[in-house]
């Protein structure tokens, strides 16, 4: 689907604020309430835009512990990854997980209450998974920008 500059405004907005009315939507990009409403559809279907979602802070939410964990795998057969990716799933604290290239793995986010938490994660589960060989993790210590808003 190719986006001309209507849709851009529209996914501009709905990024800013996913609750917007389609009326206020129609009037702050110049559209009708009928022609925004299809434009989303056909973005929808296209898969630009996804499920619509409320943004939880996690540290007023009692989850505070923001760690970036590299993980390497024990091989690199199809089957490890397959199952390593399955396993993510099931685990509520993983928030992101990529795959990556250089010296690990793969990359993942993981929030938790405290570092008691995070080490029972660590111990128990992540480095008990038999598909996983090592995982260093880095603690944030603030965060400086965080933002799920693309360069639209």
């Amino acid at each position: 689907m190719e986006l001309d500059n209507i849709d851009r405004k529209i996914l501009r907005l709905l990024q800013a604020n996913g609750a917007l009315s389609q009326v206020a939507l129609a009037e702050q990009v110049g559209a009708s309430s009928a022609s925004c409403w299809r434009r989303i559809k056909a973005m929808e279907n296209a898969g630009i835009l996804k499920g619509t979602v409320r943004l939880v802070d996690a540290e007023a939410a009692g989850l505070p512990v923001n760690v970036l964990c590299h993980v390497r795998l024990t091989n690199h057969l199809p089957a490890t990854s397959e199952v390593f990716e399955t396993f993510l799933e099931t685990r509520a604290e993983v928030v992101e997980c990529y795959a990556v290239s250089g010296d690990w793995d793969y990359l993942l986010r993981v929030v938790a209450k405290d570092i008691t938490s995070y080490e029972i994660f660590l111990r128990r589960h992540l480095l008990a998974h038999p598909g996983v060989s090592t995982a260093s993790s880095n603690f944030a210590l603030s965060q400086r920008k965080y933002t799920t808003a693309l360069p639209i």
